[in-house]
């Protein structure tokens, strides 16, 4: 590791960053602003950007489209105005934010070679990408709740979760996602940057950023990890509890009819819950510990999980809900 004292006296650390200037090197890539970046998109597979951008832009314009018209089903329906719908009209619009925050840049990369970023617009990126996926986890959490209640206490489920205690619940969780991301960017908005604002991802992902800075990092990583935890941990948590107690009542229930009803209704959820927490924990945890894994292997994963989940989950819930499903297919014929 080499130490070096600048004129300033600060001290600059050059060794971790050593990856990030072979593609500075490699690829000429100087930012003529020192308040931008460049991101340089997927390192490694330059000369495949527009193929990849394909699969890219496909997965984003049915996701927009599904999503889009699960908002519009559910806004024109009284009869879908019920607790369990309005969460995942809620789900669709943190959906359709988190891959609206990626997918436009990432294709301003691919077809125009736009690489530049400035620093306001990674904070920006920041912001509303970690604030949607804090968002997006407290959702799935409601939902399990509510899953809870219609099979545990069906009686009270009307009482206990009605539409106004639905949305005071998506404030709360807005009020929590803004205030667990904002120390981050403030975090990410102090680190010092010397020559190096090459950043190798098709994103402002705050741990590539970390990584490129010149200064102590050590504060970012420990607080990336407890946000991390405990934000996404003691949602999982309390997800596998409830569906500890709804496996626990069907369990005293003698009817299988009673039993696959229940399972019917759990399943679109549990799906939705393993397809986002599985890959999001697998990429954060390998983005930070999984050394040898390729660069761009990770880079490819971590926007994969970010566009595939929003396309896939109103097929999901379309396909398990029976009642959705004739709604959708009454709108979709008129057309």
């Amino acid at each position: 590791m080499e130490l070096q004292l600048a004129r300033d006296g600060t001290l600059n650390i050059s060794e971790p960053n050593r990856k990030s200037e072979n593609f500075t090197a490699a690829f000429n890539l100087t930012p003529s602003d020192p308040s931008s970046f460049i991101l340089t998109g997927i390192p490694g597979l330059e000369s495949a950007h527009v193929w990849i951008s394909i699969p890219f832009t496909m997965i984003y314009i049915i996701g927009l489209l599904e999503n889009f018209m699960l908002l519009y089903v559910v806004s024109k329906e009284q009869t879908l105005h019920k607790p369990m719908y309005l969460l995942l009209c809620m789900l669709a619009l943190t959906d359709i934010t988190t891959s609206t925050s990626v997918v436009p840049k990432a294709l301003c990369i691919f077809w125009y070679d736009l690489k530049t970023i400035t620093v306001r617009g990674y904070l920006t990126q920041s912001f509303f990408l970690h604030s949607v996926a804090v968002m997006h986890s407290t959702i799935l959490m409601t939902m399990a709740f509510d899953r809870y209640i219609a099979i545990c206490n069906p009686l009270k489920h009307t009482t206990i979760l009605t539409k106004g205690q639905v949305a005071k619940l998506g404030l709360l969780g807005l009020i929590k996602s803004v205030l667990f991301v904002l120390p981050l960017l403030l975090l990410l908005s102090r680190l010092p940057f010397c020559s190096n604002r090459v950043i190798p991802h098709t994103r402002c992902e705050p741990i590539a950023v970390a990584k490129i800075s010149c200064g102590d990092v050590r504060v970012n990583s420990i607080y990336g990890l407890v946000l991390l935890f405990l934000v996404m941990g003691l949602d999982l948590t309390l997800i596998a509890l409830s569906y500890g107690l709804i496996i626990k009542a069907v369990l005293r229930i003698s009817s299988n009819q009673a039993h696959q009803k229940a399972l019917n209704t759990c399943t679109a959820h549990i799906s939705v819950v393993l397809m986002y927490y599985t890959p999001s924990l697998f990429s954060h945890l390998t983005h930070r510990f999984g050394q040898d894994i390729a660069l761009h292997v990770h880079i490819i994963f971590a926007d994969l999980y970010l566009l595939i989940p929003p396309m896939l989950n109103p097929i999901i819930y379309g396909i398990k809900s029976k009642e959705l499903l004739e709604k959708l297919w009454k709108y979709t014929c008129r057309w």
